[in-house]
C-alpha cells in the first residue's frame, strides 16, 4: 500500500472479491469510500453530517454474491462501454453498421448485459489513489477495436470522490463512461420519503425528450424553463418526481438526459443536491456535456440489500455524468467516436460539505 498526504487506502478480501477503503490519512473522521475490484463498484461512501455523525450515503448489496450473480441495478458500478442506451443496438461507424446485442427490448443499455458493471478490474494503488484498469477485446458486447481503459479513484482535499478516466483504442469505436452510484443523503436505508425532501438543482437549460418505444432522445433540445423539469433553482424532489410524473414517457418517473449549460465554468457544480436535515451537501463536478437523472424508478423493493434494507423506487438519485444517450445515431450530438492515436480522457467528482441549519 502507497499513500498521498491525505489518503490512506486499505485493502481486505470480501468473499471473492477484494474491497478498498480510501480515508483519511490521519486517521481523523471524515469522507470514507469502498471500491470493489468487481465492475469497479462504489460499495459505500460514508459522508459526515451536520451532527458529526458518518452515514453510509450509497445503496448497495448485501453480500459479495448479490455482487458477482449479477447487480441488476448496477449500483455504484462503472458503466461502459457506452452509458446510457443505444436505440436498436445500431451504430455505425465510417460507413459499417454495427447490431450490439441488447439487453432492453428496443435498446442496448450500459453497455449490455456483460458490459464494464459486471467486469472484474485489475487494481493498484499508486499515491493514495486506486487505479482500476481492463483491457475491452474487440468486439465486445459487439463494439469495435480492443479498448484499454484506466479509471484512477481518489479522495480530494476539498472533500470530494473523483473519478478520472482514459481510454485509447486501436480502431475506431466509441465510448460513453459513467459512475452509477444511488445517493440518499440521509442515509442508503433513509428511503424515498426522505429523499423526496432533498433539495436538487442541475446547471441546465434543456432538456432531453424521449421516445416511448426505445426511451432514446428524439434528437430535440427542449428548453426547460416553463416544466416540471425547470431545475436551475434548488427544488426539493418529492415535488420534482410528482410533477414531472405526467409529463414522462409511459409514465415511468424522471430518467433523463439534461443539456449542461454550453461554456458553463467546470470549476463551478453542474449539480448540487442538499439533504437540509442532515446538512449534507454534494456537489457534481464533471466536464461532460450532459448529466442523467434518475430517481431509481424501475428499483425493486426485493432485491438483497445491504443492512437489511428496503430501497424500492425513489430510494435513490443517480447524477449520471455522460454523453448524451444514443449519440452514434444523433450527429448533432457531441461525438462519443474514438480513433486510433486519440485518448479519451474525462473526469467527474462528487464533493461533499455541510450546511447550517
Amino acid at each position: 500500500m502507497r499513500s498521498d498526504a491525505i489518503t490512506r487506502v486499505e485493502a481486505q478480501r470480501w468473499g471473492g472479491l477484494t474491497a478498498y477503503t480510501l480515508s483519511r490519512a490521519d486517521g481523523r473522521a471524515g469522507l470514507r469510500a469502498r471500491v470493489l475490484s468487481l465492475g469497479g463498484v462504489l460499495d459505500a461512501l460514508w459522508v459526515p453530517g451536520r451532527a458529526g455523525a458518518c452515514d453510509d450515503v450509497v445503496l448497495g448489496l448485501s453480500t459479495p454474491g448479490h455482487y458477482t450473480d449479477g447487480n441488476p441495478a448496477c449500483f455504484g458500478a462503472l458503466v461502459g462501454r457506452f452509458a446510457n442506451r443505444i436505440a436498436h443496438g445500431r451504430l455505425e461507424i465510417d460507413g459499417r453498421e454495427y447490431q450490439l446485442p441488447r439487453n432492453e427490448e428496443n435498446a442496448q443499455l450500459h453497455g449490455g448485459r456483460a458490459g464494464f458493471s459486471w467486469q472484474p478490474f485489475e487494481v493498484q494503488v499508486e499515491d493514495g489513489q486506486l487505479v482500476l484498469t481492463r483491457e475491452s477485446p474487440d468486439g465486445e458486447m459487439g463494439y469495435p477495436g480492443r479498448l484499454e481503459l484506466t479509471v484512477r479513484i481518489s479522495l480530494t482535499p476539498e472533500g470530494g470522490l473523483r473519478y478520472a478516466y482514459e481510454a485509447v483504442t486501436d480502431r475506431p469505436t466509441v465510448v460513453n463512461l459513467t459512475a452509477h452510484p444511488y445517493f440518499n443523503l440521509a442515509g442508503h436505508a433513509a428511503g424515498p420519503e426522505r429523499l423526496g425532501r432533498h433539495q436538487l438543482q442541475v446547471d441546465a437549460d434543456a432538456f432531453l425528450p424521449v421516445r416511448p418505444d426505445t426511451l432514446t432522445p428524439t434528437g430535440e433540445l427542449c428548453a426547460v424553463a416553463g416544466s416540471a423539469f425547470d431545475l436551475r433553482a434548488r427544488r426539493p424532489l418529492g415535488p420534482v418526481f410528482r410533477d414531472a410524473h405526467p409529463q414522462m414517457v409511459l409514465r415511468r418517473g424522471l430518467d433523463h438526459n439534461f443539456v449542461l449549460r454550453p461554456g458553463r465554468d467546470r470549476r463551478a457544480p453542474a449539480a448540487s443536491v442538499v439533504d437540509p436535515e442532515s446538512g449534507r451537501r454534494m456537489d457534481v463536478y464533471t466536464d461532460q456535456p450532459g448529466i442523467q437523472v434518475y430517481g431509481s424508478n424501475f428499483l425493486s423493493d426485493d432485491l438483497p440489500s445491504k443492512d437489511g434494507a428496503t430501497y424500492g423506487p425513489y430510494a435513490g438519485l443517480c447524477l449520471e455524468t455522460q454523453h448524451f444517450p444514443d449519440s452514434p445515431n444523433m450527429p448533432h450530438f457531441p461525438s462519443t467516436l474514438l480513433r486510433p492515436g486519440e485518448r479519451w480522457t474525462s473526469f467527474t467528482e462528487y464533493r461533499f460539505s455541510v450546511t447550517e441549519a
